[in-house]
């Protein structure tokens, strides 16, 4: 477990610019420690339930979808993804070769479809991410309010600033 300790002669006590890139820095890493770790346990879970990063990113987004009552059509799932369609179109028929998923006509226009998870991919799911949720949860609850917040705030920034790469750019001049 990487240490939360971080000792800079002063480090606490100096607001120096020095100090506030150290601690900056040192944040930073944990947090790449952190992604690195999550990164792993996505492909040992991956593993487990014999599929692609793709294929799970999927079947997560349409158990999330259905647990907020939506349908999501192919279309959606392509834009989600940032691929074409074909690309969705062989990851749905993976999922419904191992009924993770299934096809469902459009009620009121037949030619279109909605793709659904299927009960048992719920359960496969629940039964290899759940317990890795309950020790997440565990590692967070008794943050205090204000704590919270301040992770809250400091990941929405992170994504603020990592959100704004685009492919292709070159970064400027560093600070």
């Amino acid at each position: 477990m990487p240490s939360n300790e971080f000792d800079d002669s002063g480090y606490w006590y100096a607001d120096t610019e020095d100090a506030r890139r150290a601690r900056a820095v040192h944040l930073l890493q944990a947090f790449r420690l952190y992604r690195a770790a999550e990164v792993a346990m996505r492909r040992r879970t991956r593993d487990a339930m014999s599929m692609g990063e793709n294929d799970l990113l999927v079947l997560r987004y349409l158990l999330k979808a259905q647990q907020e009552g939506r349908s999501v059509s192919p279309g959606e799932l392509s834009r989600y993804l940032g691929t074409s369609t074909a690309a969705v179109t062989a990851i749905i028929d993976r999922l419904e070769r191992s009924n993770h998923v299934r096809r469902e006509r459009h009620e009121s226009d037949r030619r279109s479809i909605y793709v659904v998870p299927t009960a048992e991919s719920d359960d496969e799911v629940r039964r290899t991410l759940g317990d890795m949720h309950d020790r997440m949860l565990d590692a967070v609850i008794d943050l205090s309010p204000d704590d919270t917040l301040v992770v809250l705030d400091t990941l929405a920034r992170l994504q603020a600033a990592v959100d704004q790469v685009q492919p292709g750019a070159h970064a400027g001049a560093r600070r």
